[in-house]
């Protein structure tokens, strides 16, 4: 159960809490696919092939191990790899990587996402916590959160416990008075749980929870997590 009264400020993960992330990652990939058609035709035969692109990103990922975390910069330079493997001008990568960045960015919210975050935010200081590289104000929704952090931005991911941290003092609160609300058992849930924070899980695709830590709530949506606080 939640303890309600010592809930200061709430964490949201993003991708797959807010909006489903394939999506979008699929409708990236084909803007970039059909830039590079016509600005980078062998790029673009290179990148159809599934194994060939994941072989390129492989690369770009065990060669810079500094990059963990930094998935803008592994999408671009594993851009620039293939239009180098292909013969074409690296300099393309730029604005390659912008195509698919704008679409990564254009998500379809969750129908229940906009009013849940309406009622969140008039009650509690929102502070996005994502290791995905979503840019809330081009999505749109940034006038919500007081603050976002990205293990792009801060270097590690969840389910650190120091990325927990530096949420819960973007919102000026302890971490015991943060409510962390996410989809992924282990970075989000028992990350948080680790950190000393409550946790709402959104199981929106009826996952079965095996591990031996609880969420303080389930939801399948985020009105049901808004209904916790109108109760």
């Amino acid at each position: 159960m939640l303890d309600l009264k010592n809930i200061k400020a709430i964490t949201l993960d993003l991708d797959d809490t807010l909006w489903p992330v394939w999506p979008a990652i699929e409708r990236a990939e084909q803007a970039l696919g059909d830039w590079l058609g016509q600005h980078a035709p062998m790029t673009a035969a290179l990148f159809a092939n599934p194994a060939a692109r994941h072989e390129v990103r492989e690369q770009i990922t065990l060669s810079r191990p500094d990059l963990k975390f930094q998935l803008s910069t592994i999408r671009r330079e594993a851009i620039r790899l293939a239009l180098q493997r292909s013969g074409e001008d690296p300099q393309l990568a730029e604005a390659a990587f912008d195509v698919f960045f704008n679409e990564r960015n254009r998500v379809t919210l969750y129908a229940d996402v906009l009013l849940a975050l309406e009622f969140l935010a008039s009650r509690f200081p929102l502070v996005a916590l994502s290791n995905g590289n979503a840019d809330l104000q081009r999505i749109g929704i940034g006038r919500y959160f007081k603050a976002s952090i990205s293990a792009q931005a801060f270097g590690v991911g969840k389910p650190d416990p120091r990325i927990f941290h530096a949420a819960a003092g973007a919102a000026t609160v302890q971490p015991e008075q943060v409510l962390h609300v996410g989809d992924d058992a282990t970075l989000d849930v028992l990350g948080a749980l680790n950190c000393g924070m409550q946790t709402v899980w959104i199981n929106r695709a009826d996952h079965l929870w095996v591990h031996d830590a609880v969420p303080n709530e389930t939801v399948t949506t985020l009105t049901e997590l808004c209904d916790l606080f109108s109760s």
